[in-house]
Protein backbone atom coordinates (compact mmCIF):
# COMPACT_ATOMS: atom_id res chain seq x y z
CA UNK A 1 0.00 0.00 0.00
CA UNK A 2 1.44 3.67 -0.49
CA UNK A 3 0.69 6.37 1.94
CA UNK A 4 -0.66 9.48 0.20
CA UNK A 5 0.75 12.44 2.24
CA UNK A 6 -2.21 15.28 1.89
CA UNK A 7 -0.80 19.06 1.79
CA UNK A 8 -2.31 22.15 3.81
CA UNK A 9 -5.41 23.26 1.86
CA UNK A 10 -4.10 26.75 2.99
CA UNK A 11 -0.84 28.32 3.68
CA UNK A 12 -0.29 28.59 7.83
CA UNK A 13 -1.22 32.60 8.83
CA UNK A 14 0.76 34.48 11.14
CA UNK A 15 -0.06 37.21 13.27
CA UNK A 16 2.21 39.06 14.96
CA UNK A 17 1.14 41.48 18.16
CA UNK A 18 2.86 44.10 19.63
CA UNK A 19 4.61 47.68 19.88
CA UNK A 20 5.02 49.28 16.58
CA UNK A 21 8.12 52.15 15.96
CA UNK A 22 8.77 54.39 12.97
CA UNK A 23 12.37 53.79 12.13
CA UNK A 24 14.14 57.02 10.06
CA UNK A 25 17.21 56.67 8.55
CA UNK A 26 19.13 60.37 7.57
CA UNK A 27 22.07 60.29 6.25
CA UNK A 28 24.45 62.94 4.69
CA UNK A 29 27.76 64.37 5.10
CA UNK A 30 30.19 66.50 7.29
CA UNK A 31 32.25 69.12 6.40
CA UNK A 32 32.18 71.65 8.54
CA UNK A 33 31.90 72.48 12.19
CA UNK A 34 28.67 74.84 13.18
CA UNK A 35 29.78 78.39 14.00
CA UNK A 36 26.99 78.12 17.31
CA UNK A 37 28.47 74.98 18.55
CA UNK A 38 31.35 72.63 18.63
CA UNK A 39 29.09 70.09 17.00
CA UNK A 40 29.35 68.73 12.91
CA UNK A 41 26.79 69.88 10.48
CA UNK A 42 25.53 66.97 8.76
CA UNK A 43 24.44 68.35 4.99
CA UNK A 44 21.84 65.76 4.15
CA UNK A 45 21.86 63.22 1.09
CA UNK A 46 18.82 61.17 1.87
CA UNK A 47 16.07 59.95 4.55
CA UNK A 48 14.76 56.57 4.63
CA UNK A 49 11.76 55.52 6.72
CA UNK A 50 10.21 51.48 7.47
CA UNK A 51 8.23 49.82 9.96
CA UNK A 52 10.29 48.80 13.24
CA UNK A 53 9.68 46.57 16.44
CA UNK A 54 6.78 44.62 15.72
CA UNK A 55 6.29 46.03 12.98
CA UNK A 56 9.85 44.85 11.37
CA UNK A 57 8.65 41.18 12.38
CA UNK A 58 5.52 41.72 10.66
CA UNK A 59 7.40 42.37 7.23
CA UNK A 60 10.00 39.76 7.71
CA UNK A 61 7.73 36.80 8.16
CA UNK A 62 5.28 38.66 5.47
CA UNK A 63 8.73 38.60 2.72
CA UNK A 64 9.14 34.84 3.66
CA UNK A 65 5.46 34.58 1.65
CA UNK A 66 3.08 33.36 4.44
CA UNK A 67 0.23 35.60 4.89
CA UNK A 68 0.87 37.93 7.94
CA UNK A 69 -1.18 40.01 10.21
CA UNK A 70 -0.03 42.32 12.99
CA UNK A 71 -2.59 43.90 15.80
CA UNK A 72 -0.45 46.84 17.49
CA UNK A 73 -1.31 50.54 18.52
CA UNK A 74 -0.83 52.63 16.05
CA UNK A 75 -1.59 56.55 16.54
CA UNK A 76 -3.18 59.06 14.43
CA UNK A 77 -0.68 61.37 13.22
CA UNK A 78 1.50 61.70 10.42
CA UNK A 79 4.20 59.46 11.54
CA UNK A 80 1.44 56.86 11.86
CA UNK A 81 0.14 57.25 8.53
CA UNK A 82 3.65 56.86 7.07
CA UNK A 83 3.72 53.88 9.26
CA UNK A 84 0.39 52.27 8.30
CA UNK A 85 1.00 52.94 4.64
CA UNK A 86 3.77 50.66 4.69
CA UNK A 87 2.36 48.13 6.78
CA UNK A 88 -0.48 48.06 4.12
CA UNK A 89 1.95 46.91 1.87
CA UNK A 90 3.29 44.28 3.11
CA UNK A 91 0.93 42.51 5.97
CA UNK A 92 -2.98 42.73 7.08
CA UNK A 93 -3.16 45.60 9.86
CA UNK A 94 -5.09 45.80 12.87
CA UNK A 95 -4.46 48.91 14.50
CA UNK A 96 -5.60 49.45 17.82
CA UNK A 97 -6.06 53.09 19.42
CA UNK A 98 -2.98 54.06 21.25
CA UNK A 99 -2.19 56.94 23.84
CA UNK A 100 0.27 59.25 22.17
CA UNK A 101 2.15 59.94 19.42
CA UNK A 102 4.09 57.54 17.11
CA UNK A 103 7.51 56.48 18.61
CA UNK A 104 10.05 57.38 16.08
CA UNK A 105 13.46 56.30 16.04
CA UNK A 106 15.69 58.42 14.22
CA UNK A 107 19.29 58.21 13.50
CA UNK A 108 21.71 60.35 11.95
CA UNK A 109 24.58 59.37 9.84
CA UNK A 110 27.48 61.27 8.23
CA UNK A 111 29.56 58.90 6.10
CA UNK A 112 28.32 56.33 7.26
CA UNK A 113 28.49 56.79 11.09
CA UNK A 114 26.44 56.97 13.05
CA UNK A 115 26.16 60.19 15.15
CA UNK A 116 22.95 60.52 17.05
CA UNK A 117 19.82 58.41 17.47
CA UNK A 118 16.65 60.71 18.35
CA UNK A 119 13.89 59.07 20.33
CA UNK A 120 10.38 60.52 20.41
CA UNK A 121 7.02 60.28 20.14
CA UNK A 122 5.28 57.17 22.35
CA UNK A 123 3.71 55.92 24.86
CA UNK A 124 2.29 53.94 22.43
CA UNK A 125 0.26 52.50 25.22
CA UNK A 126 -2.93 50.47 24.07
CA UNK A 127 -6.52 51.78 25.02
CA UNK A 128 -10.24 50.80 24.48
CA UNK A 129 -9.16 47.51 23.01
CA UNK A 130 -11.75 45.98 20.45
CA UNK A 131 -11.34 42.17 22.05
CA UNK A 132 -14.06 41.03 20.05
CA UNK A 133 -11.62 41.99 16.39
CA UNK A 134 -8.20 41.04 18.12
CA UNK A 135 -9.59 37.27 19.27
CA UNK A 136 -11.26 37.01 16.16
CA UNK A 137 -7.43 37.28 14.50
CA UNK A 138 -5.68 35.26 16.54
CA UNK A 139 -8.16 32.61 16.40
CA UNK A 140 -7.37 32.47 12.23
CA UNK A 141 -3.60 32.34 13.63
CA UNK A 142 -1.19 29.41 13.09
CA UNK A 143 1.84 30.69 14.88
CA UNK A 144 0.98 34.04 17.31
CA UNK A 145 4.44 36.33 17.48
CA UNK A 146 4.11 38.13 20.88
CA UNK A 147 7.03 41.42 19.92
CA UNK A 148 7.51 43.05 22.59
CA UNK A 149 9.04 47.09 22.24
CA UNK A 150 8.41 47.83 25.91
CA UNK A 151 5.37 50.50 25.19
CA UNK A 152 2.54 48.65 26.94
CA UNK A 153 0.89 45.63 24.52
CA UNK A 154 2.29 42.70 27.42
CA UNK A 155 0.94 45.12 30.48
CA UNK A 156 -2.72 45.32 29.04
CA UNK A 157 -4.92 42.99 30.83
CA UNK A 158 -7.02 41.99 27.81
CA UNK A 159 -4.65 41.57 25.67
CA UNK A 160 -2.58 39.20 27.89
CA UNK A 161 -5.89 37.48 28.54
CA UNK A 162 -6.86 37.39 25.00
CA UNK A 163 -2.73 35.74 24.62
CA UNK A 164 -3.26 33.18 26.76
CA UNK A 165 -6.46 31.69 25.14
CA UNK A 166 -4.17 31.88 21.97
CA UNK A 167 -1.34 29.91 23.91
CA UNK A 168 -3.51 26.94 24.51
CA UNK A 169 -4.37 26.10 21.02
CA UNK A 170 -1.39 27.23 19.44
CA UNK A 171 2.34 28.00 19.55
CA UNK A 172 2.91 31.46 20.77
CA UNK A 173 6.18 32.91 20.65
CA UNK A 174 7.28 35.93 22.75
CA UNK A 175 9.99 38.37 22.18
CA UNK A 176 10.48 39.76 25.70
CA UNK A 177 11.58 43.81 26.40
CA UNK A 178 13.05 44.35 30.00
CA UNK A 179 10.04 47.28 30.44
CA UNK A 180 7.15 44.85 29.49
CA UNK A 181 5.14 42.02 30.96
CA UNK A 182 6.23 38.34 31.63
CA UNK A 183 5.25 36.20 29.23
CA UNK A 184 1.68 34.20 29.90
CA UNK A 185 1.99 30.53 31.43
CA UNK A 186 2.02 27.65 28.42
CA UNK A 187 3.69 29.82 25.61
CA UNK A 188 5.57 27.53 22.92
CA UNK A 189 8.90 29.69 23.23
CA UNK A 190 10.37 32.78 25.14
CA UNK A 191 13.33 34.62 23.00
CA UNK A 192 15.16 37.01 25.34
CA UNK A 193 18.45 37.84 24.62
CA UNK A 194 21.22 36.88 27.52
CA UNK A 195 20.97 40.70 29.03
CA UNK A 196 16.96 40.88 29.44
CA UNK A 197 17.40 36.95 30.70
CA UNK A 198 20.11 38.11 33.55
CA UNK A 199 17.53 40.97 34.31
CA UNK A 200 14.27 38.55 34.37
CA UNK A 201 15.99 35.90 36.10
CA UNK A 202 17.29 38.38 38.84
CA UNK A 203 13.76 40.37 38.95
CA UNK A 204 11.97 37.45 39.65
CA UNK A 205 13.84 36.47 42.92
CA UNK A 206 15.76 33.96 44.67
CA UNK A 207 12.87 31.35 44.52
CA UNK A 208 13.51 31.62 40.69
CA UNK A 209 17.06 31.98 40.50
CA UNK A 210 17.49 28.54 42.39
CA UNK A 211 19.03 26.47 45.00
CA UNK A 212 22.44 28.77 44.22
CA UNK A 213 21.29 31.93 43.69
CA UNK A 214 23.16 33.49 47.12
CA UNK A 215 26.42 31.63 45.49
CA UNK A 216 29.15 33.80 44.52
CA UNK A 217 28.64 34.31 40.36
CA UNK A 218 24.41 33.19 40.48
CA UNK A 219 24.23 36.25 38.48
CA UNK A 220 26.50 35.17 35.95
CA UNK A 221 25.15 31.51 35.13
CA UNK A 222 25.88 30.02 31.96
CA UNK A 223 23.26 30.80 29.21
CA UNK A 224 21.41 26.98 29.04
CA UNK A 225 21.03 27.62 32.77
CA UNK A 226 19.42 30.88 32.36
CA UNK A 227 16.80 29.35 29.90
CA UNK A 228 16.28 26.64 32.13
CA UNK A 229 15.75 28.66 35.02
CA UNK A 230 13.05 31.10 33.13
CA UNK A 231 11.59 28.25 31.43
CA UNK A 232 9.79 26.61 35.15
CA UNK A 233 9.58 30.39 36.53
CA UNK A 234 7.45 31.52 33.41
CA UNK A 235 5.78 28.67 32.95
CA UNK A 236 7.15 28.02 29.46
CA UNK A 237 7.42 25.19 27.13
CA UNK A 238 11.17 26.32 25.91
CA UNK A 239 13.18 29.19 26.60
CA UNK A 240 15.66 30.29 23.67
CA UNK A 241 18.61 32.99 25.20
CA UNK A 242 20.13 34.34 22.58
CA UNK A 243 23.92 35.55 23.26
CA UNK A 244 24.76 37.66 20.06
CA UNK A 245 27.86 36.36 17.87
CA UNK A 246 27.60 33.26 20.22
CA UNK A 247 24.75 32.00 19.78
CA UNK A 248 22.46 30.97 20.87
CA UNK A 249 20.61 28.41 23.94
CA UNK A 250 17.66 26.47 24.15
CA UNK A 251 16.16 25.11 27.04
CA UNK A 252 12.89 22.44 26.74
CA UNK A 253 12.64 20.29 29.66
CA UNK A 254 15.28 17.97 28.53
CA UNK A 255 18.79 18.36 27.93
CA UNK A 256 20.02 22.18 26.57
CA UNK A 257 20.81 22.66 22.97
CA UNK A 258 23.54 24.87 21.98
CA UNK A 259 23.45 26.63 18.53
CA UNK A 260 26.33 28.79 17.11
CA UNK A 261 26.49 31.59 15.50
CA UNK A 262 28.01 31.64 12.15
CA UNK A 263 31.14 33.98 12.63
CA UNK A 264 30.49 37.74 11.07
CA UNK A 265 33.41 40.22 10.34
CA UNK A 266 31.91 43.32 11.18
CA UNK A 267 28.19 43.37 10.13
CA UNK A 268 25.80 45.30 12.76
CA UNK A 269 23.67 43.48 14.92
CA UNK A 270 20.29 46.06 14.72
CA UNK A 271 17.25 43.99 14.05
CA UNK A 272 18.87 40.97 14.13
CA UNK A 273 16.57 39.53 16.86
CA UNK A 274 13.40 40.52 15.05
CA UNK A 275 14.76 38.32 12.00
CA UNK A 276 15.56 35.63 14.23
CA UNK A 277 12.03 35.43 15.77
CA UNK A 278 10.67 36.03 12.70
CA UNK A 279 12.02 33.02 10.82
CA UNK A 280 11.53 30.57 14.18
CA UNK A 281 8.11 31.56 13.41
CA UNK A 282 7.70 30.99 9.68
CA UNK A 283 9.82 27.67 10.44
CA UNK A 284 7.63 26.61 13.12
CA UNK A 285 4.16 27.31 10.80
CA UNK A 286 5.98 24.60 8.72
CA UNK A 287 5.86 21.85 11.56
CA UNK A 288 9.28 22.27 12.13
CA UNK A 289 10.50 21.15 15.60
CA UNK A 290 11.68 23.93 18.08
CA UNK A 291 15.19 22.96 17.85
CA UNK A 292 15.03 22.90 13.78
CA UNK A 293 13.37 26.39 14.14
CA UNK A 294 15.88 28.06 16.21
CA UNK A 295 18.70 26.55 14.12
CA UNK A 296 17.00 28.52 11.03
CA UNK A 297 16.70 31.68 13.24
CA UNK A 298 20.47 31.19 14.24
CA UNK A 299 21.60 30.82 10.64
CA UNK A 300 19.45 33.70 9.42
CA UNK A 301 20.20 36.26 11.78
CA UNK A 302 23.77 35.94 11.11
CA UNK A 303 23.41 36.27 7.72
CA UNK A 304 20.83 39.25 8.55
CA UNK A 305 23.89 40.96 10.77
CA UNK A 306 26.88 40.05 7.70
CA UNK A 307 24.13 41.97 6.00
CA UNK A 308 24.41 45.33 7.59
CA UNK A 309 21.08 44.59 9.90
CA UNK A 310 17.95 46.61 9.61
CA UNK A 311 20.15 49.38 7.82
CA UNK A 312 21.21 47.28 5.10
CA UNK A 313 17.69 46.00 4.71
CA UNK A 314 16.11 49.50 4.67
CA UNK A 315 18.63 50.49 1.91
CA UNK A 316 18.43 47.19 -0.11
CA UNK A 317 14.69 48.28 -0.32
CA UNK A 318 15.32 51.53 -1.48
CA UNK A 319 18.00 50.26 -4.05
CA UNK A 320 15.08 47.49 -5.21
CA UNK A 321 17.92 44.75 -3.92
CA UNK A 322 15.14 42.27 -3.40
CA UNK A 323 14.72 40.32 -0.09
CA UNK A 324 17.31 40.66 2.74
CA UNK A 325 19.41 37.57 1.83
CA UNK A 326 19.35 36.03 -1.21
CA UNK A 327 19.89 31.95 -1.38
CA UNK A 328 22.28 32.92 -3.71
CA UNK A 329 23.58 35.51 -5.91
CA UNK A 330 24.73 38.72 -3.94
CA UNK A 331 23.72 42.15 -4.91
CA UNK A 332 26.16 44.82 -5.93
CA UNK A 333 24.91 47.11 -2.40
CA UNK A 334 25.54 44.09 -0.36
CA UNK A 335 29.07 43.78 -1.88
CA UNK A 336 30.25 46.87 -1.75
CA UNK A 337 28.95 47.30 2.05
CA UNK A 338 30.59 44.39 2.90
CA UNK A 339 33.70 45.81 1.31
CA UNK A 340 33.59 48.96 3.28
CA UNK A 341 33.12 47.26 6.43
CA UNK A 342 36.39 44.70 6.43
CA UNK A 343 38.33 47.72 4.89
CA UNK A 344 37.26 49.94 8.12
CA UNK A 345 40.75 51.18 9.78
CA UNK A 346 42.37 51.20 6.32
CA UNK A 347 42.77 47.65 6.43
CA UNK A 348 44.15 45.86 3.64
CA UNK A 349 41.20 43.45 1.75
CA UNK A 350 42.41 40.76 -0.17
CA UNK A 351 40.06 38.38 -2.22
CA UNK A 352 40.20 34.49 -3.76
CA UNK A 353 37.78 32.35 -5.35
CA UNK A 354 36.79 28.95 -6.52
CA UNK A 355 34.28 26.30 -6.51
CA UNK A 356 36.07 25.11 -3.18
CA UNK A 357 33.37 21.79 -3.99
CA UNK A 358 35.35 19.09 -1.73
CA UNK A 359 37.57 21.32 0.54
CA UNK A 360 41.29 19.71 0.92
CA UNK A 361 44.70 20.34 1.79
CA UNK A 362 45.37 22.51 -1.63
CA UNK A 363 42.06 24.52 -0.55
CA UNK A 364 43.37 25.37 2.99
CA UNK A 365 46.86 26.24 1.45
CA UNK A 366 45.68 28.55 -0.49
CA UNK A 367 43.47 30.28 1.57
CA UNK A 368 46.02 30.56 4.69
CA UNK A 369 48.38 32.18 1.96
CA UNK A 370 45.47 34.42 0.46
CA UNK A 371 45.29 35.66 3.82
CA UNK A 372 48.92 36.48 4.85
CA UNK A 373 48.79 39.39 1.89
CA UNK A 374 46.43 41.69 4.16
CA UNK A 375 44.06 42.11 6.99
CA UNK A 376 41.19 40.34 5.71
CA UNK A 377 40.09 37.71 3.32
CA UNK A 378 36.65 37.42 1.42
CA UNK A 379 36.33 34.10 -0.26
CA UNK A 380 33.85 34.50 -3.57
CA UNK A 381 32.29 30.97 -4.46
CA UNK A 382 30.91 29.78 -7.64
CA UNK A 383 27.24 28.85 -7.45
CA UNK A 384 25.73 25.40 -7.70
CA UNK A 385 24.40 26.56 -11.00
CA UNK A 386 28.01 27.99 -12.27
CA UNK A 387 29.86 25.00 -10.94
CA UNK A 388 27.62 22.55 -13.36
CA UNK A 389 28.18 24.54 -16.25
CA UNK A 390 32.07 24.79 -15.19
CA UNK A 391 32.39 21.22 -14.32
CA UNK A 392 29.59 19.26 -15.80
CA UNK A 393 25.93 17.52 -14.63
CA UNK A 394 27.62 16.07 -11.87
CA UNK A 395 28.77 18.73 -9.79
CA UNK A 396 28.71 20.53 -7.75
CA UNK A 397 29.24 17.19 -5.10
CA UNK A 398 28.41 19.73 -1.76
CA UNK A 399 25.55 22.91 -1.98
CA UNK A 400 27.00 26.21 -2.27
CA UNK A 401 25.25 26.88 1.13
CA UNK A 402 27.34 23.80 2.92
CA UNK A 403 30.57 24.99 1.15
CA UNK A 404 29.79 28.53 2.45
CA UNK A 405 29.74 27.16 5.80
CA UNK A 406 32.92 25.27 5.76
CA UNK A 407 34.58 27.78 4.03
CA UNK A 408 33.58 30.63 7.15
CA UNK A 409 34.43 28.23 9.66
CA UNK A 410 37.98 28.88 8.96
CA UNK A 411 40.33 31.33 11.00
CA UNK A 412 41.62 32.75 7.89
CA UNK A 413 38.13 33.82 6.32
CA UNK A 414 36.23 36.91 7.02
CA UNK A 415 33.40 36.16 4.37
CA UNK A 416 32.20 34.42 1.74
CA UNK A 417 30.36 35.85 -1.24
CA UNK A 418 28.40 33.16 -3.80
CA UNK A 419 28.20 34.64 -7.35
CA UNK A 420 26.11 32.80 -10.31
CA UNK A 421 28.11 34.10 -13.12
CA UNK A 422 30.97 31.15 -14.91
CA UNK A 423 33.90 34.19 -13.30
CA UNK A 424 34.05 36.71 -10.58
CA UNK A 425 34.31 39.76 -12.91
CA UNK A 426 31.18 41.51 -11.88
CA UNK A 427 31.46 40.45 -8.21
CA UNK A 428 35.38 42.41 -8.14
CA UNK A 429 33.65 45.24 -10.02
CA UNK A 430 31.45 45.76 -6.73
CA UNK A 431 34.70 44.27 -4.31
CA UNK A 432 37.11 45.87 -5.80
CA UNK A 433 40.13 43.71 -3.27
CA UNK A 434 43.23 45.34 -2.82
CA UNK A 435 44.41 42.00 -3.84
CA UNK A 436 43.87 39.26 -6.02
CA UNK A 437 45.00 36.08 -5.24
CA UNK A 438 44.86 32.86 -7.44
CA UNK A 439 45.66 29.57 -6.67
CA UNK A 440 47.07 27.27 -9.77
CA UNK A 441 49.92 27.18 -12.17
CA UNK A 442 48.40 29.59 -14.88
CA UNK A 443 51.91 30.05 -16.20
CA UNK A 444 51.88 33.15 -18.36
CA UNK A 445 48.24 32.69 -19.34
CA UNK A 446 46.44 35.83 -18.49
CA UNK A 447 43.55 36.14 -15.55
CA UNK A 448 40.58 37.47 -17.23
CA UNK A 449 39.54 39.17 -14.33
CA UNK A 450 43.14 41.10 -13.80
CA UNK A 451 41.74 43.60 -16.41
CA UNK A 452 39.12 44.75 -13.03
CA UNK A 453 41.26 44.12 -10.15
CA UNK A 454 44.20 46.27 -11.58
CA UNK A 455 41.80 49.15 -13.02
CA UNK A 456 40.36 49.82 -9.60
CA UNK A 457 43.66 49.84 -8.46
CA UNK A 458 44.67 46.72 -7.23
CA UNK A 459 46.94 44.11 -7.69
CA UNK A 460 47.12 40.19 -8.53
CA UNK A 461 49.30 37.81 -6.93
CA UNK A 462 49.24 34.00 -7.77
CA UNK A 463 49.69 31.26 -4.93
CA UNK A 464 51.65 28.29 -5.50
CA UNK A 465 49.57 25.00 -6.18
CA UNK A 466 49.72 21.92 -3.70
CA UNK A 467 50.27 19.40 -6.32
CA UNK A 468 48.29 16.16 -6.09
CA UNK A 469 45.54 17.54 -4.57
CA UNK A 470 41.90 18.32 -6.58
CA UNK A 471 38.34 18.10 -6.20
CA UNK A 472 38.38 16.03 -9.68
CA UNK A 473 41.21 13.59 -8.30
CA UNK A 474 39.34 12.75 -4.71
CA UNK A 475 35.95 11.98 -6.43
CA UNK A 476 37.73 9.97 -9.30
CA UNK A 477 39.79 7.68 -6.37
CA UNK A 478 36.50 7.57 -4.26
CA UNK A 479 34.67 6.38 -7.29
CA UNK A 480 37.21 3.90 -7.98
CA UNK A 481 37.49 2.46 -4.67
CA UNK A 482 33.59 2.02 -4.60
CA UNK A 483 33.53 0.10 -8.12
CA UNK A 484 36.19 -1.78 -7.43
CA UNK A 485 35.44 -3.41 -4.22
CA UNK A 486 31.18 -3.24 -5.25
CA UNK A 487 32.29 -5.29 -8.74
CA UNK A 488 33.85 -8.56 -7.04
CA UNK A 489 32.48 -8.16 -3.82
CA UNK A 490 36.02 -9.33 -2.51
CA UNK A 491 38.87 -6.29 -1.76
CA UNK A 492 40.60 -4.66 -5.29
CA UNK A 493 42.75 -7.06 -7.34
CA UNK A 494 46.44 -7.02 -5.63
CA UNK A 495 44.93 -5.66 -2.45
CA UNK A 496 45.19 -7.75 0.41
CA UNK A 497 42.43 -8.83 2.86
CA UNK A 498 41.73 -7.46 5.96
Amino acid sequence: MTAVRHGRSRQPRVVVIGDVVLDRDIDGQTERIAPDAPVPVVDVTSTLESPGGAGLTAVLVARSGLPTHLVAPLADDAPGQVLAAALAREVELLALPAEGGTRCKIRVRSGGQSLVRIDEGGPGTPRAVPVDAVRAVLDAADVVVVSDYGAGVTHDPDLRRLIAEAARHRPVLWDPHPRGGDPVPGVALVTPNIAEARRALAALGPQAAGPDADAPGAADAAPDVLADRLRVAWGARAVCVTAGAEGAFLADGGEPLFVPAVPIAGGDPCGAGDRFVASVAVALSGGALTSEAVAAGVLDASAWVAEGGADGFRRRAADGAGPAHPPSGATGLEVRSLAARLRGGGRTLVATGGCFDIVHAGHVATLQAARRLGDALVVLLNSDDSVRRLKGPGRPVVTAADRARVLEAFDCVDAVVVFDEDDPRAVLEELRPDVWAKGGDYGAAPLPEAEVVQRHGGRVVLLPYLGGRSTTSIIERTGTARTGTARTGTAPTGSPRS
